[in-house]
């Protein structure tokens, strides 16, 4: 299986400007992302930015495609990437999120064969097990219903499936359940990248802000796995960023 590794990275953020430069004991963010993702079995790695001092960062170490400033989501981004590295339409790419320093390059190469070994669906992603109700309440957590094949039914914020006697009168007792959170990392086949960025936001998609749900209301089928590796959480505050440069102090 071959398989290519786009990071898209945006300077601009609303809540941590500047992010994939963000100083982690001693490399920019965007740097240590892209040497968990040269750890796969990629066959290429770039990284996507419309901003020439991220470029500058990476310093000659993963070559960069830069992109137009106006893309509204990274999935757009990405089928700027694949057209202007003219692709093949059977080509897959897993998009990593620029503020995953410390995403294992196993799941990586695990979206990639997820994808690869599932014709009938042109995207794969991946979950992990809820544990506790503080994150099945949180609409920062985003959580995924499959069916028994593995094909996602909902993205959501919302705590989906509703457990109807376990949450009665405001109960919050998930141990009798089965809750999944969707973990951010996307396998795409370039032929729907190029299907994607023709068709127009949708609602559901603008209701609960996620892009996937622009996806799955135009029919298209949606791999969802359990990660075979935890994935630690991502850099989305400034306290995140803390976290991690004292938990990367150590390392080189």
């Amino acid at each position: 299986m071959s398989f290519y590794v786009v990071v898209p990275a945006r300077y601009a953020s609303t809540r941590l400007p500047g992010k994939p430069l963000a100083d982690i004991a001693g490399k920019p963010m965007v740097v240590r992302v892209a040497e968990r993702c040269q750890q796969s079995e990629a066959g290429q790695v770039y990284v996507a930015t419309d901003d020439s001092r991220i470029a500058a960062a990476l310093d000659g170490q993963v070559p960069v495609v830069m992109t137009r400033e106006d893309h509204p989501s990274g999935t757009d981004r990405l089928q700027e990437v694949a057209a202007t590295l003219g692709l093949a339409d059977d080509d897959i790419i897993v998009n990593v999120q620029g503020d995953e320093p410390l995403i294992p390059p196993s799941v990586i190469n695990q979206v990639a064969a997820n994808l690869a070994a599932n014709p009938s669906c042109q995207m794969a992603t991946l979950c992990e097990p809820i544990d506790d109700a503080d994150s099945l309440f949180n609409p920062n957590v985003v959580k995924v219903v499959f069916d028994d094949q593995g094909r996602a039914l909902y993205f959501s914020r919302a705590p989906i499936p509703w457990h109807r006697d376990g949450f009665a009168a405001g109960g919050r007792d998930i141990r009798d359940g089965q809750w999944w959170r969707h973990i951010g990392i996307y396998a795409y086949r370039v032929s729907f990248l190029h299907q994607y960025v023709q068709w127009p936001p949708a609602q559901l998609e603008q209701l609960e802000s996620l892009e996937q749900l622009r996806a799955m209301a135009n029919g298209v089928a949606i791999h969802v796995a359990p990660a075979t590796e935890v994935v630690p959480g991502g850099v989305d505050t400034p306290a995140d960023l803390e976290r991690l440069r004292k938990q990367l102090g150590g390392q080189v």
